[in-house]
């Protein structure tokens, strides 16, 4: 009889590497605390594989772009979070954006359904020393008795980082009269471009005098305060709350999230001086995300600010900005490259508690802890991906290459691939790096079962 995986964790990275598991003929008891009687500052629903922060999963280019060569590789071994996603695609430019109920829905569906997973909606202080095979998939959310058998077992303090969320607006309240659609250099999710007014952003201008009021309210604006044990906790730069953004720099802003290259307003003249964003979240389009606008602004100070950006004067807020601790391991000194625990070799780890930064980042970790075990359970030694590849330039990163003392969360980047000699610069080698990844892939391919 083949042994049982426990998995802690019902997020992206627990839900696919149950998915892997499952399918690969392993039983899994995926057990999750919301739904239970356990929540999170976060969270709002129950259903797995909730998207919290954005419904981004970011670029799709697998040419030249480095996570989107990751949704390349998780769908080539049958990823469930990337299937759910192609499936709750809405409209984004060149990014795979979906809308987040579906999505989760369609996760939530699939391992239900599966006859080889079993879900308990039941919050897990500590794995049962009778298990055999435990995957904890936490999360950057653990709760604090979790993250307190964690702790006393690495002997490790945990480290921590504030994450924010952006607020989110019914589309039927932004003025079009002011705002106008548009994606950046008019470019489609192919590259092609699209006539002027077709894009999927729907764009706000500020002239310089807007631009600059606006910085300083968000310098003025009342901001949530901190617990004592909070104070020193870093931000991570990739989720960097808008008004930290503008502590920086007068101009921080608009060479950031509110840069307005590519973007011009076909009834004027003259470009803006600046620009904000807003991203389809929902399928329907009922909804848009303020792009890179997290923010940890108090929640009445975000609706008298953010009613000042021009086409937003009589927003209405779906939901308003906030920020939550995220949690991570030491990973580099604490997890071999299968993602086990030295301290305690039943254990593995996966997903955002891992250190690796993002929704497909923190799926695809989970997807190898799910190929990982499966080989495990089955007696034979895992054998990581090719270091070539997005996959395994990931792993290597957040399982030994880090520097431990300095580790903090990164997002997937060309940075972390090995180089090639001699190559290209800039795009041509992005392309060669993807296609060395390509090759490096189909070899490993061969030595896992597809899910």
């Amino acid at each position: 009889m083949t042994d049982t995986v426990h998995i802690i964790g019902g997020g992206l990275a627990g839900s696919e590497a149950a998915w892997q598991l499952a399918q690969r003929g392993v039983p899994v008891v995926l057990h999750e605390m919301r739904g239970g009687g356990g929540m999170t500052p976060a969270h709002q629903t129950d259903g797995l594989a909730e998207l919290v922060c954005s419904n981004s999963f970011r670029s799709d280019d697998a040419l030249h772009n480095a996570v989107g060569l990751l949704h390349r590789e998780m769908r080539a071994l049958g990823s469930l979070v990337m299937r759910a996603a192609d499936a709750a695609q809405v409209p984004a430019g060149s990014a795979l954006a979906v809308d987040r109920d579906v999505f989760s829905e369609a996760v939530t569906k699939a391992l239900t359904e599966h006859p080889l997973v079993t879900i308990r909606r039941e919050e897990i202080h500590a794995p049962d020393p009778d298990w055999k095979h435990i995957l904890i998939a936490t999360g950057p959310l653990t709760s604090a008795p979790l993250a307190g058998f964690i702790q006393q077992l690495t002997g490790e303090e945990h480290l921590a980082f504030f994450d924010a969320i952006a607020p989110i607006v019914h589309s039927d309240s932004i003025d079009m009269g002011v705002a106008w659609r548009q994606s950046r250099y008019d470019k489609r999710a192919d590259g092609s471009l699209l006539p002027p007014g077709e894009g999927d952003y729907i764009n706000c201008p500020m002239d310089k005098p807007d631009y600059n009021a606006f910085v300083q309210a968000l310098l003025d604006g009342e901001k949530g305060e901190f617990k004592e044990w909070e104070r020193d906790t870093p931000y991570f730069e990739g989720c960097m709350p808008i008004e930290v953004m503008a502590e920086r720099g007068l101009n921080t802003l608009r060479f950031g999230p509110m840069k307005p290259i590519g973007l011009k307003d076909p009834r004027k003249e003259r470009g803006a001086w600046a620009v904000v964003q807003l991203r389809q979240d929902n399928a329907s389009g009922t909804l848009m995300n303020m792009v890179g606008f997290q923010t940890k602004l108090k929640h009445a100070e975000q609706v008298r600010i953010f009613r000042t950006i021009p086409g937003l004067q009589n927003a209405e807020f779906a939901r308003l900005g906030g920020l939550h601790r995220n949690s991570f391991i030491r990973s580099p000194i604490l997890l071999d490259p299968t993602l086990r625990l030295g301290a305690d070799l039943r254990i593995s780890f996966a997903g955002q508690i891992t250190g690796c930064e993002g929704y497909v980042e923190s799926s695809a970790v989970g997807l190898m802890a799910g190929i990982f075990l499966t080989e495990r359970v089955h007696g034979r030694r895992p054998l990581p991906p090719p270091r070539e590849t997005a996959l395994g330039s990931l792993l290597a990163h957040i399982t030994g290459e880090a520097v431990a003392e300095s580790f903090q969360p990164m997002n997937i980047n060309f940075g972390l691939f090995p180089d090639i000699a001699g190559a290209a610069k800039g795009r041509d080698r992005k392309a060669a790096l993807s296609a060395r990844a390509a090759e490096a892939l189909g070899g490993w391919l061969s030595t896992v079962k597809a899910a």
